[in-house]
């Protein structure tokens, strides 16, 4: 109870910074359908990898909370827009997330917190706040999520009985790969196919590759998923180690690009 209300008013600021640095459509365009990529690549590779694996959503999601904790890390080094594409694209991420297990896994779809956070977000972006008192409101809660919700969300998150044995298996392997690589992959070709076809976005290329390195992350959605789809536990397991060791490699790599990316 205590860790949903945290994700709500952390989702809640989301919706807010959006909300108070989007200032042109076309600036949302792109990283929706950057979103779209990090997650049909991903998805393509895992099968491609491991056919007809019933887990392949899994290799999906992005994980907000672990790669904005991450990118808490690097402080003044990151333009404040890299945060806002990172923010917009992990919630086209999540909404796209429900459609996908709505449709494929609906048998066995119970209530998710992901459709909480989904609302938290929107009525962060739709609160009527005047502009200096949306700022004092995006002041107010900032560090509080940065110094205390991201950190106990993130340690809610890290699964502890993992069985390490099933590093081995191709479905663990599948989603490494599917995620370390395909979430880059997709994130960066779809972006630049959107800003070629005329979307705009404040962040260079750079930056947007680095963005797509971190959103590898993935454990919340991405865990709910694996508890739906999976066959049996030792599927789930090898799911959860995949998640894990991909997120260690996605934040690792996402951290070092960004500390040597200068910002525009």
């Amino acid at each position: 109870m205590f860790l949903d209300l945290l994700i709500t008013i952390f989702f809640f600021l989301v919706g807010l910074e959006i909300k108070a640095s989007l200032k042109d459509v076309r600036t949302i365009v792109v990283p929706v359908v950057a979103a779209l990529g990090g997650m049909i690549v991903p998805a393509l590779l895992y099968i491609s990898l491991n056919p007809g694996s019933h887990v392949w959503a899994s290799a999906m999601p992005t994980d907000i909370a672990l790669a904005l904790g991450v990118l808490s890390l690097l402080g003044n080094r990151v333009d404040p827009q890299v945060r806002i594409f990172l923010l917009t694209l992990a919630i086209a991420d999540d909404l796209f997330s429900l459609i996908v297990m709505g449709l494929f896994y609906g048998d066995d779809l119970e209530p998710i917190k992901a459709i909480s956070t989904l609302v938290a977000a929107s009525v962060g972006f739709i609160v009527p706040l005047r502009k200096h008192q949306l700022n004092k409101v995006i002041k107010i809660l900032t560090p509080v999520s940065t110094y205390f919700i991201v950190p106990v969300i993130i340690a809610a998150n890290i699964p502890l009985n993992i069985d390490f044995s099933s590093f081995s298996s191709s479905t663990t392997l599948s989603i490494v790969i599917a995620r370390s690589l395909g979430k880059i992959i997709g994130i960066t070709a779809f972006a630049a196919l959107c800003i070629k076809l005329g979307g705009k976005t404040n962040i260079s290329a750079k930056e947007i590759f680095g963005i797509a390195t971190l959103a590898g992350m993935g454990m919340t959605v991405a865990l709910v998923i694996a508890d739906i789809a999976a066959n049996n536990s030792v599927e789930l397991n090898q799911v959860r180690l995949g998640l894990f060791i991909s997120a260690l490699i996605s934040g690792l790599s996402g951290y070092v690009w960004l500390r040597r990316t200068p910002a525009l």
